[in-house]
């Protein structure tokens, strides 16, 4: 058998059979997956090609070796994805010119050729896969099998991760075990004037590694547009697209120079990440629609690992679902050890719920930990004593107010008003759009006209606000970068007293952050406002070698503001204790 429109494929077919019989338990996502193969299989259209994987397999286990030298026998998660690659093909009508008899004109005819149908694959998968292994498998398999010249390139956050995918290829051409890689090894690398045929044809050059047979490249490049778009790369990488802190569509730059040539592969690959909202997600958001056929796509393969639920983490027979190669590249011992981690330090449990399970959280908690940001029930505060806190940093774009409630009980209630410019709102990814509608519907946020705000529009709105609620602000505590108009108003309107600048530093920040900690460690800081969730969620802090701690914004996209705002209002509220008596 050659193509078959009818044929289960191989490999596919003996891991649907482990998982029927309840061998191999899948998450969700692999289900859809399996869903969407089965459609491939029972459409007329669609052709399986059983010897494209199984050469891929060969060239594999004879040719390359892992990255220590031992010879590289392939898994069978590697040759499941992998078939999903090489092993469906479809036919198109194309009209390709064909020259006369002696080479004297010529004309166009019709002809079908065969076309391979999976151009992008996207696996998210837990740490400790051998993930980077398998792209290495992809580069080295058309770098050295391609007869055409092609352009190949692989990319991650930094340059040595991405390197890592060139290792065990450099390493299989010093080794060169197979006939193939003993043939293209032939010869000396310095031979730059003999006889071409006494010089290495595939070797590891300061560009990368380059098949001078072929005169194909394999190069490894940042992780930014501008250094990806306008490529005519045939086969491309993309290490860690999710779990970094990545704010550009690289795979969309890739693909845009990839699709000038026939038959090109993006192969992107990830662990889960534990930074929100950014592009990872919203490229996550579309591979989620397309898994449940919300809109079709079979040239995209898409294998995505978790668990299911948060309380499968206890369950280690259900850790294969976000690990499936567990007992093979990494041990249920090092599962366990990061299991009882995470029970013991809580600062620690997102990372391991999101690179072991795959169970993205909301945020990382740098300073404040999951539980700390969880919500309160609904709370109002009318006609209350407060402290208000400013920040206005960024007040091109985005204003924060956070109001400080001193109770009774020793709590402290919360509440927040915040601005954003229209303009900004236009320009937020998909999923952080999704983040901050929310945050608008609850109230929390308010979207002002224009791309700047005015700061004397964004007063007048923060007064009827405060009028509405008839909260008595008796202290307001600013950082002065960029507040100097605003408070200069408020200072004529309610005057001077209780208003107090808080310049921002370690000396400034430190007691009141610790303070801050204490009293949301006890769940004293009672606030009901998803932007309060999230800007806690994204509050990390620089300390220095004495314990001193600062609020650090890592990226103008990760806001931190309301939480800026509410160390400021706490500020004031200690500096002014009598006006709260």
């Amino acid at each position: 058998m050659s193509l078959s429109n009818t044929a289960t494929p191989r490999y596919y077919g003996e891991f649907r059979q482990k998982v029927l019989s309840g061998e191999i338990p899948v998450n969700r996502e692999i289900e859809m997956e399996m869903n969407r193969i089965d459609a491939l299989i029972d459409n007329p259209n669609i052709y399986y090609d059983e010897f494209a994987i199984e050469g891929f397999i060969k060239f594999c286990e004879n040719e390359l070796t892992l990255t220590d030298g031992s010879d590289l026998n392939l898994l069978e998660t590697f040759k499941l994805w992998a078939e999903q690659i090489f092993g469906w093909y479809y036919f198109v009508d194309r009209s390709i010119y064909q020259p006369s008899e002696g080479d004297r004109g010529g004309h166009y005819v019709t002809k079908r050729v065969k076309k391979r149908l999976t151009n992008k694959q996207y696996l998210i998968i837990a740490r400790g896969a051998a993930k980077t292994m398998y792209v290495e498998c992809i580069q080295a398999y058309f770098l050295a099998v391609d007869t055409s010249t092609t352009h190949q390139v692989t990319t991650a956050p930094t340059m040595p991760q991405a390197e890592e995918v060139l290792t065990p290829f450099r390493t299989a051409i010093t080794r060169s075990r197979g006939p193939l890689f003993k043939f293209l090894t032939e010869g000396s690398l310095n031979n730059t004037t003999g006889s071409s045929a006494n010089k290495m044809k595939l070797a590891s050059t300061k560009k990368g590694i380059q098949n001078f047979l072929t005169g194909s490249l394999l190069e490894v490049r940042p992780m930014s547009i501008g250094k990806l778009q306008g490529l005519r790369s045939k086969i491309n990488s993309v290490d860690e697209w999710l779990s970094g802190d990545i704010r550009e569509d690289v795979v969309g730059a890739l693909e845009q120079g990839a699709s000038k040539m026939d038959d090109y592969l993006i192969l992107a690959i990830s662990s889960e990440g534990t930074v929100r909202n950014g592009i990872g997600d919203s490229i996550k958001m579309e591979l989620a629609s397309i898994l449940k056929g919300e809109f079709t796509a079979p040239h995209i393969s898409i294998w995505h690992y978790k668990l299911d639920d948060v309380k499968e983490v206890a369950q280690p027979e259900m850790w294969v679902k976000a690990q499936p190669n567990i007992g093979k590249t990494i041990s249920y011992e090092t599962y366990h050890q990061d299991v009882e981690r995470a029970e013991n330090a809580p600062a620690s449990r997102n990372d391991i719920l999101a690179k072991r399970f795959g169970l993205p959280m909301e945020g990382y908690t740098y300073f404040f930990t999951y539980d700390e940001t969880l919500p309160h029930r609904r709370q109002e505060f009318w006609n209350m004593p407060c402290s208000m806190g400013v920040d206005l940093s960024r007040g091109d774009d985005f204003c924060a107010f956070t109001f400080l409630f001193p109770l009774s009980t020793g709590k402290f209630g919360v509440k927040t008003r915040s601005y954003i410019s229209e303009l900004t709102l236009m320009k937020l990814p998909n999923a952080t759009r999704l983040k901050y509608d929310e945050f608008i519907e609850e109230g929390s946020l308010q979207v002002l006209p224009g791309s700047i705000l005015d700061m004397m529009e964004v007063y007048d709105d923060l007064d009827k606000f405060i009028t509405s609620f008839e909260y008595d602000v008796r202290t307001m505590g600013f950082d002065p970068y960029n507040a100097k108009t605003f408070v200069e108003r408020y200072v004529q309107e309610n005057g001077p007293y209780g208003v107090e600048k808080v310049i921002q530093g370690a000396k400034t920040e430190s007691v009141p952050l610790g303070e801050l900690k204490n009293l949301a460690s006890e769940r004293m800081l009672v606030f009901d406002e998803a932007i309060m969730t999230y800007t806690m969620g994204n509050c990390i802090t620089l300390e220095d070698t004495n314990g001193n701690r600062k609020l650090y914004k890592k990226r103008n996209e990760q806001k931190i503001d309301n939480v800026s705002a509410l160390m400021d209002a706490f500020i004031a509220y200690k500096l002014n204790p009598e006006a709260f008596e």
